[in-house]
């Protein structure tokens, strides 16, 4: 699984997430640092890429297209210093690869994470 962090994280948490065994870019080194974020969708959809991010615009780009892919792991918290969500995560992420890598919206919190595999279906 290969992950693409979002201009809203701090770009050292590349590095953090690559020395734990989790390949990981920011969106900063592969494209403008305003870029909408559609055009991040797809280039994470066209490169296989997770994207990570603190933005819930990702999440209602999945609900309105239907998308199967990419994969958004959407963090649900005001701290975002890695100290204190760093290990969990990482804990996240190992424990949902698979759905991540075939297609789902991970929403984290340091306290609970909740998986939908994608589409995202409306419920009546």
């Amino acid at each position: 699984m290969k992950l693409l962090l979002d201009m809203n994280l701090p770009p050292h948490w590349g590095a953090k997430l690559s020395n734990l065994g989790l390949e990981a870019i920011h969106w900063s080194s592969v494209g403008a640092p305003n870029a909408v974020d559609i055009e991040i969708m797809n280039y994470a959809n066209e490169h296989d890429l997770v994207v990570i991010t603190h933005d819930l615009d990702f999440s209602a780009i999945l609900a309105v297209t239907q998308g199967k892919k990419p994969s958004v792991v959407q963090i649900r918290t005001v701290d975002l210093r890695w100290e204190t969500i760093g290990d969990a995560l990482v804990v996240a992420l190992r424990q949902t690869t698979r759905e991540l890598e075939e297609g789902a919206l991970l929403t984290f919190d340091p306290k609970r994470t909740r998986l939908r595999i994608l589409p995202l279906c409306n419920r009546m």
